[in-house]
């Protein structure tokens, strides 16, 4: 396995600069109290693991990290968790969210979160509105949904650039 110094320098200063993170002792609260672990580790083919995501990232495994299975940084639900039980106070959440950018910078990310991004950016939404489900709502006397302004919604995410990030369908 290749130690890519660079990505190793990049994680350690993104958090907080370098001195805190050194502090990982890998005690393994972090995967202990984690949800989506307990719930990956007997119903997926792969552990959601953040000890073993934060030790590849110290030792500069950025191969491993983004070769992985995509529930290896994409796992992170941001429940902060793993940020209050750790003894060192390291804020987990903070790398797991640098490695999902990284991931998404380098054009590597999952195709369900393209997929997830690409309905946002046309719904305005992460859920298209279904016309059974407004039917529902009306036979329950519920108040219509407000519908998001997409061109407005739209306009936002091209300023960001955002929609330069979004893959096409076949890309």
């Amino acid at each position: 396995m290749v130690m890519d110094f660079e990505f190793r320098k990049q994680v350690m200063d993104y958090h907080q600069g370098s001195d805190v993170i050194k502090y990982c002792y890998q005690c393994s609260r972090c995967t202990d109290n984690c949800p989506v672990s307990y719930v990956t580790d007997d119903l997926y083919q792969y552990e959601y693991n953040p000890r073993a995501n934060i030790l590849a990232a110290l030792l500069g495994h950025k191969e491993s990290i983004f070769s992985a299975d995509p529930i290896a940084i994409w796992g992170c639900t941001v429940c902060d968790t793993c940020d209050e039980v750790c003894p060192q106070n390291i804020e987990l959440t903070e790398i797991f969210t640098f490695l999902k950018n990284q991931s998404i910078e380098n054009g590597e990310g999952p195709d369900f979160i393209y997929q997830q991004a690409r309905a946002i950016f046309d719904y305005g939404k992460a859920i298209p509105s279904q016309s059974g489900v407004e039917r529902r709502r009306e036979s329950m006397g519920l108040p219509e949904i407000m519908k998001p302004d997409v061109d407005e919604f739209q306009s936002m995410l091209k300023n960001m650039g955002i929609d330069g990030k979004l893959k096409e369908e076949g890309d």
